[in-house]
This record gives C-alpha cells, sequence and structure tokens, in this order.
C-alpha cells in the first residue's frame, strides 16, 4: 500500500492536478497551523472556544477547511494560545 505521501507525489505529475494544489497550499497552511497550534498546546476545540469565546463548532469548520478565517478570527485564535499571529508575503519561486 503507498503511503499519503507517495501518492500525492504520483498525483503531482498531472500539471493540473498540481497546479489546483498549489493553488490550495496557503488555505492548507493556514488550516495545518491553526490545528497544530492547539495540538501543541494539549487543547480541544471546546478549550480553545472557551478561551476565545469562538464557537467551537467554528474552530472545527476552521480545521476541516470548510470555512476561512477572517484576520481578526486569527488573531483572536492566537491571542486564546497566547501565540503572536505572523503572517509573512514571500516571493515566488524563480524559474530559469
Amino acid at each position: 500500500m503507498k503511503s499519503y505521501r507517495e501518492s500525492l507525489n504520483e498525483m503531482l505529475q498531472d500539471e493540473e492536478f498540481k497546479k489546483e494544489y498549489e493553488e490550495l497550499q496557503p488555505e492548507l497552511d493556514i488550516i495545518r497551523a491553526i490545528a497544530d497550534a492547539r495540538i501543541s498546546q494539549n487543547l480541544t476545540q471546546k478549550e480553545l472556544a472557551d478561551r476565545t469565546g469562538i464557537n467551537q463548532a467554528d474552530i472545527s469548520k476552521l480545521e476541516n477547511g470548510s470555512r476561512n478565517p477572517s484576520l481578526n478570527l486569527l488573531k483572536r485564535l492566537a491571542e486564546g494560545m497566547d501565540m503572536t499571529l505572523h503572517l509573512e508575503f514571500v516571493p515566488k519561486k524563480q524559474v530559469r
């Protein structure tokens, strides 16, 4: 049985799939960052909801990708986890 990474690498050989995957990458990075930060502090979604005043169902929607967070919501999540929100713009890789 192939691993997730092996399957993904195989699918990324398809240029159309690769383009769609790369367009979704920023959203996936945000989802992963939210969940990783919460888990690193051993917090449940409910505990994070209690700390931030954000409904637990909304946190779940953020983490499963069915809701896009606003900047204000990201700041509230960071504050609730006693973290600093850091966003950055990074130049695209240049092909030569």
